[in-house]
């Protein structure tokens, strides 16, 4: 992890008591901005109501998800780090693996957060990635062309497949490990709801592969009584999507959409799913 320089720990010290912080909550946040280009955040602050989120310009959230006066707290302080992050050089040398390059907006003025990873390694048929960085054992490139994410953990390659994704940065999901998330225009998204790519990198057509031959078959009798089908499963989602959607039946919920039974019984399911 890269430190923070003299200038950026006067800086630290101004805001907290600007916003009445403690100087490492302020760090904390300060490296959450930072780790998001800043433009965004994920963190876990116990001063400003534990685990939380903040877009620039975006929605932001917290773990006391209806209290406005925190939300609102939060993120003036993340906008105002965003500019801090912007315009000074806070961070001296990084010390530990930890990398991180995003395509055409590593050219940010006056700030230089990580060190480029040397060398390549990634399958060629991919092309040329537009995001790289690495995590501890894990590194990843993502290659918009090919539609692809790679994320190569201790020397074992896994290739994903992001359909239309357009990924505007990377971040390690809040459940921790080495569990990857990213933002797209659909919002933060796990590596995990991502497809596995199996066999090849990227999928390949024979031109001159003949269709199968078709055969009729009979058509089998129905049961007499057949056996009723299990429900599906749940669709597996994040925390944070769980709370936003709690959110948006919140707000359902206010404008007299939703009863407070439906409310109370949909938020209880969505609350167990944590």
């Amino acid at each position: 992890m890269a430190h923070l320089t003299q200038e950026g720990r006067s800086l630290v010290a101004s805001i907290a008591a600007r916003h009445g912080l403690s100087e490492a909550a302020v760090e904390h946040m300060l490296y959450a901005v930072a780790a998001g280009h800043g433009t965004q955040a994920q963190f876990n602050c116990p001063e400003l109501g534990g685990m939380g989120q903040w877009s620039l310009g975006g929605m932001t959230m917290v773990g006391d998800m209806f209290n406005n006066g925190l939300k609102a707290r939060v993120d003036a302080l993340c906008s105002e780090l965003s500019g801090i992050v912007r315009d000074h050089a806070i961070f001296g040398a990084p010390t530990s693996s930890q990398t991180q390059s995003q395509g055409g907006n590593s050219g940010t003025p006056g700030v230089s957060l990580y060190v480029q990873p040397a060398g390549n390694g990634w399958p060629s048929e991919l092309g040329q990635p537009a995001s790289v960085g690495t995590q501890n054992d894990m590194r990843y490139a993502w290659f918009p062309q090919a539609r692809r994410l790679a994320i190569d953990v201790a020397g074992t390659m896994t290739v994903y497949d992001t359909g239309d994704h357009q990924i505007s940065g990377f971040g390690q999901a809040q459940s921790g490990g080495q569990s990857l998330s990213f933002n797209s225009q659909y919002g933060l998204i796990d590596v995990s709801q991502l497809r596995v790519v199996e066999g090849a990198a990227l999928p390949v057509a024979d031109p001159v592969a003949e269709p199968p031959q078709q055969r009729w078959e009979p058509t089998p009798a129905p049961a007499q009584n057949p056996a009723p089908s299990a429900p599906p499963a749940a669709e597996p989602m994040s925390d944070d999507q769980i709370f936003s959607r709690i959110e948006r039946l919140a707000g359902l919920f206010e404008k007299g959409i939703l009863t407070q039974t439906e409310y109370e019984t949909k938020k209880a399911e969505l609350l167990a799913r944590l």
